[in-house]
């Protein structure tokens, strides 16, 4: 009996999970990095929000600009002040798709290869993004994540001549969300 019992809710919870057609993320993380070899630079953000819709694999980001963490309180500082302007531009965003949606099996625990597009808002400039990533279907939710790159210029965002060496042309973005379904 405990068995049937055991089996039925595991079932349950699973069809609960997939019938949420929208999934939202509270507090992803999203980590750069924009090292060279004259300085490490890896901030991390926890403070990231997402919805996804797994009917019609729309997605969207929103990443507070100042929750970004790093190893020294003055380079954070610059980074808000002096290259973001946090103030000026507080969020970045990302609204997009989730291409090869049929190819992920919302109501199927397992690993699934994920291939997304759309339009990442940085510092006041928006530019098309195109990146791999995995999503994993649990009996509770989702977890996605994704690597891509943007080169920094293409945001606006300006690079003082005295620390261009400090800093890479190019940022190194790891995405990373666990989602759950949406009452």
């Amino acid at each position: 009996m405990k068995t049937y019992i055991l089996l039925f809710a595991l079932l349950f919870s699973a069809s609960v999970a997939v019938q949420a057609q929208r999934m939202a993320c509270r507090n992803g993380i999203v980590t750069f990095t924009a090292s060279t070899p004259l300085e490490k630079i890896e901030p991390s953000n926890s403070k990231v929000s997402s919805v996804v819709d797994t009917k019609t694999g729309k997605i969207e980001f929103a990443v507070l600009i100042n929750a970004f963490i790093f190893d020294q309180n003055l380079m954070q500082e610059h980074f808000n002040e002096n290259y973001m302007e946090s103030d000026k531009f507080p969020k970045a965003t990302f609204k997009g798709q989730i291409d090869n949606l049929s190819a992920v099996q919302w109501t199927k625990p397992g690993k699934y290869p994920a291939e997304v597009s759309g339009n990442l808002t940085l510092h006041g400039v928006t530019k098309p993004v195109k990146t791999k990533g995995e999503i994993t279907v649990t009996a509770d939710g989702a977890k996605m994540t994704s690597n891509f790159k943007i080169i920094i210029a293409d945001y606006g965002i300006e690079i003082p001549s005295v620390v261009k060496d400090k800093i890479s042309k190019d940022a190194s973005i790891k995405v990373n969300c666990e989602y759950k379904p949406m009452g």
